[in-house]
């Protein structure tokens, strides 16, 4: 994936749960597809769907995915009983490497990527690091704070990227960009004091989330900039995902105490943990792969406007499943918070064609 990018970070859109990786500007026609005789290319699937079901299929299973890892993370961590968030988070890391494996090597749905050097290795340990901060902190605060009011802080990740983007590069934007954050900053000021549902330490590290998020899509861009460094998307995930777990599973020790013997006794008393938890993993890596194919069969672009737009459906649906208290204000935050977001994609789009 890791081509040199726009500071603007392009979103899961949560973000949140982020076990998903930025995604680089897709190139199209036999550039994007390619020539090679891998499974996908084989099944030709065109040929059976129109292209425009196909597309809306990708966009719908995204959607899905993204949703569904929030709510089922809020709903283990929550509602379930399964209060160990690191853990968890390793376990969307085994799974992503896992999936990654069979996506690439079996089924080639991009071509296999080695780490070329030490030096390599390195930069994507630190990635892993960062992002490792990032999942768990998103995942640890679903634990204290509803989907709706993490989406809405999630939506700030422009803000952090910007700011990070200046500090670490010297990079400066346009008065237009910059005056475009202050609706994304006063929003979610807005909305958290009138959250009826506010609690500190979720909200302290939902914002360390949102910023590890951003501080990885511009360390990414520095780290990795050379061709010889260059990763596909789905290639820098099959590399950080084991790094990830490897640096997750000290600090699960640590932390949380024996939660492997604490979640076999959970498993023995009820069986659909089990379930409960494949599922989640599954889900987990299904968000990075429907990203890929959503840029894939659209475009980065698309991805992010979908992006803006997922984070007021999966508040609304959180509202609807968990029937989490909300006020006007706090509504009227949030559509601030998105409204803002919008507004400095636009400044940004703007501000290369001038640039250009």
């Amino acid at each position: 994936m890791v081509e040199a990018q726009s500071w603007t970070t392009r979103r899961s859109s949560n973000p949140r749960l982020e076990t998903s990786v930025d995604i680089p500007n897709t190139p199209t026609g036999e550039v994007r597809y390619g020539t090679s005789n891998n499974i996908f290319a084989a099944l030709s699937i065109t040929s059976i769907v129109s292209p425009t079901i196909l597309t809306a299929s990708i966009i719908a299973s995204w959607y899905l995915s993204n949703i569904g890892v929030l709510i089922l993370n809020k709903y283990l961590l929550s509602f379930y009983g399964f209060r160990y968030p690191i853990f968890l988070t390793m376990l969307h890391m085994i799974s992503c490497t896992f999936y990654s494996l069979i996506a690439i090597r079996w089924f080639q749905i991009v071509p296999f990527q080695q780490i070329s050097s030490r030096k390599q290795f390195l930069k994507i340990l630190a990635l892993s690091a960062i992002f490792c901060f990032s999942v768990v902190c998103g995942n640890t605060s679903l634990r204290y704070l509803p989907v709706s009011f993490n989406q809405a802080i999630g939506a700030t990740t422009p803000f952090f990227t910007a700011i990070f983007a200046f500090v670490i590069t010297c990079k400066k934007e346009s008065a237009e960009v910059y005056f475009a954050l202050m609706p994304v900053v006063f929003g979610i000021v807005l909305a958290s004091n009138s959250e009826p549902l506010f609690h500190l330490f979720g909200f302290v590290v939902c914002v360390g989330s949102t910023a590890g998020r951003a501080l990885k899509s511009v360390v990414q861009g520095l780290l990795l900039t050379s061709e010889s460094e260059k990763l596909h998307s789905m290639n820098l995930l099959l590399h950080m995902a084991p790094m990830a777990a490897f640096i997750l599973l000290p600090f699960s020790l640590y932390i949380e105490g024996n939660v492997l013997g604490k979640t076999v006794e959970k498993v023995k008393g009820d069986a659909f943990m089990v379930f409960l938890l494949i599922g989640n993993a599954t889900v987990a890596y299904l968000v990075n792969l429907t990203n890929f194919l959503v840029t894939k069969h659209t475009s980065a672009l698309t991805l992010q406007v979908l992006g803006n737009a997922k984070a007021a459906v999966a508040a609304v649906v959180s509202v609807l499943i968990f029937r989490n208290p909300v006020t006007v204000m706090g509504i009227s935050g949030f559509a601030v918070t998105i409204m803002g977001v919008v507004l400095y994609s636009e400044a940004r789009k703007r501000s290369k064609v001038t640039v250009h």
